[in-house]
């Protein structure tokens, strides 16, 4: 199981880390993934980190302004984003699959990743 945390309401500007926490496994043999989904819209990639060699791989929709980490010992992946900007308004889900590299490819592989967090909304507004 994965659980999301850290979303929540956040002004135009500001920053935010969200986590995503597994429970019952760890990360060791997965690659790990943010993902980003507003409604009418398809789920976007976001970044992802290998969870044996730390690889990291970031997508263009948060370029620059993203930065996903690794804690191991306490089973958990973070996603902190600065100068949030109201089109990052949100549900931020994580994901992680064993048998897929991080790299751009995992953002197109979506419908196969085998695990999936609840999703953590994100809203960026005054």
């Amino acid at each position: 199981q994965l659980v999301e945390s850290g979303g929540g309401l956040v002004q135009p500007g500001g920053s935010l880390r969200l986590s995503c926490a597994a429970v019952g496994f760890t990360f060791d043999e997965y690659t790990v993934g943010w993902f980003r989904q507003v409604p009418g819209k398809e789920r976007e990639g976001v970044a992802c980190i290998s969870g044996r060699h730390d690889d990291t791989s970031y997508a263009d929709s948060l370029k620059g302004r993203a930065t996903i980490s690794e804690d191991n010992a306490k089973r958990t992946v973070y996603l902190e984003v600065a100068n949030l900007e109201p089109d990052d308004t949100a549900v931020y889900y994580c994901a992680a699959d064993r048998f897929t590299a991080c790299t751009g490819s995992f953002y197109s592989t979506v419908d196969y990743l085998e695990r999936w967090g609840q999703g953590t909304p994100v809203t960026v507004s005054t």
